[in-house]
């Protein structure tokens, strides 16, 4: 579950004042403090620019578990899941801030991680477990099959979309 204190609390360690954080994501004032104060979630796109704004890793504002240093045990992942869509992200890596994030992804039928495509700093590589889907690369469509996988820029304005009758579930490694 998203834990928007932990917002607030990573601006304060930052010394940034809610001005600062919203001109460093493009974000006004008002929607950064209903999200400190949990009364609303982000969307996929508004979660990743506080994450590349405060430097953090997109599974810190996540309660779950806390993990060994090496080893995250099946029954003790973090699951990341946005009140907007009907995804899950199951944290695959343990909490090592600027490094590797690995994810488990699963999405439902027709739906899409994010409905705008969005961007942010960094490398992506997925792998398609099961279903279909299609990945939007700016102007470009892809579509992966169980088996197949794909790497590109996380500065490549994208999005993930389930376009098969059952849950796609892939794999993904993303790099700061």
């Amino acid at each position: 579950m998203f834990n928007g204190e932990r917002v607030r609390e990573m601006r304060k360690q930052r010394d940034y004042t809610l001005q600062e954080l919203a001109e460093k994501t493009g974000l006004s004032i008002g929607l950064l403090s209903q999200i400190e104060r949990g009364i609303v979630d982000p969307t996929v796109g508004t979660f990743w620019k506080i994450c590349t704004a405060l430097n953090v890793p997109i599974h810190h504002f996540f309660q779950g578990i806390e993990e060994e240093h090496i080893v995250v045990r099946k029954d003790r992942r973090r699951l990341m899941e946005l009140s907007d869509s009907n995804v899950r992200y199951h944290i695959l890596s343990p909490n090592r801030p600027g490094k590797i994030e690995y994810l488990l992804v699963e999405i439902e039928p027709g739906d899409m991680i994010e409905k705008d495509l969005i961007s942010h700093s960094g490398e992506e590589c997925g792998f398609v477990i099961q279903g279909e889907m299609k990945i939007i690369l700016d102007q470009q469509e892809i579509v992966l099959n169980e088996g197949d996988s794909i790497c590109f820029p996380s500065t490549t304005p994208h999005r993930y979309v389930n376009i098969g009758s059952g849950v796609a579930v892939s794999i993904w490694a993303m790099v700061p």
